[in-house]
């Protein structure tokens, strides 16, 4: 089975949550061709919206990004897309765990400098 790029039924064994879409969002619709998903890059700059706006744009990649980049981007069958798409998965993954880490050792970091010293902040 060949996906048509942007006709045709989607099938129903690559509907589902897609973590790749939803951890790397905007870079993800590049590649899969799914241009709404550009908007993670617009939304940080408009004032009320920002950050809850690039959560929600997430949430709908990962809703519906499975079905978007079949109709969006040829396939050689379901199994390719899967595959593509547990590759886009993984990567998403370990980006968002080396974030965290990196988050979480600056932390530690600028609190050691803070309250580790022995230093007092009294006056």
């Amino acid at each position: 089975m060949e996906s048509t790029g942007g006709s045709g039924d989607v099938p129903e064994e690559i509907k589902g949550w897609n973590w790749g879409a939803f951890f790397l969002n905007w870079i993800w619709s590049i590649f899969n061709k799914v241009w709404i998903g550009l908007l993670a890059l617009v939304l940080p700059f408009i004032p009320v919206v920002g950050g809850i706006g690039v959560l929600v744009m997430a949430i709908v990649l990962g809703l519906k990004g499975s079905e978007w980049a079949w109709k969006s981007r040829k396939f050689e069958s379901v199994e390719q897309f899967k595959k593509v798409q547990k590759a886009w998965a993984i990567w998403g993954l370990v980006i968002f765990v080396i974030g965290i880490v990196i988050m979480v050792s600056t932390w530690s970091i600028v609190a050691g400098m803070l309250f580790g010293s022995g230093a007092s902040l009294d006056y």
